[in-house]
């Protein structure tokens, strides 16, 4: 039995980059040479600002492309506008739940929340 979770564990590992979650990503060296990283999912984390919406259609929604231009110079894999799935008491002008959702570099995290976004953890 444990000769099989050894088996299936290492065939998982092996095929994690091959079902596309694994990227690019390129640099270059000091003599000008260009230099490619192997990226897996695993490498990023995703961040959120919640979007502006308010209930009763109040408050002033901010599109996923205008916020993404507050992560200056971040490098965005993936983005989407989502419900954080929290239950919120209902009145007309507090906030819905929706954020605008990021997927970044883990390195880049830091620089991300400095900038306002924190990191998502609903899912």
């Amino acid at each position: 039995m444990k000769l099989l979770s050894l088996m299936l564990a290492m065939g998982f590992a092996l095929t994690a980059c091959s079902h596309a979650n694994c990227g690019e990503n390129k640099r270059e060296n000091k003599s000008g040479a260009a230099i490619v990283e192997k990226t897996s999912s695993a490498d990023r984390v995703k961040v959120h600002k919640p979007d502006g919406s308010l209930q009763c259609g109040q408050g002033k929604k901010i599109s996923v492309s205008d916020m993404e231009k507050d992560l200056k110079g971040i490098k965005v894999y993936s983005s989407e506008n989502k419900n954080d799935g929290m239950m919120r008491i209902q009145l007309c002008g507090t906030p819905t739940g929706f954020s605008n959702v990021y997927e970044i570099d883990r390195k880049d995290l830091d620089a991300a929340l400095k900038l306002g976004f924190k990191e998502w953890t609903a899912e």
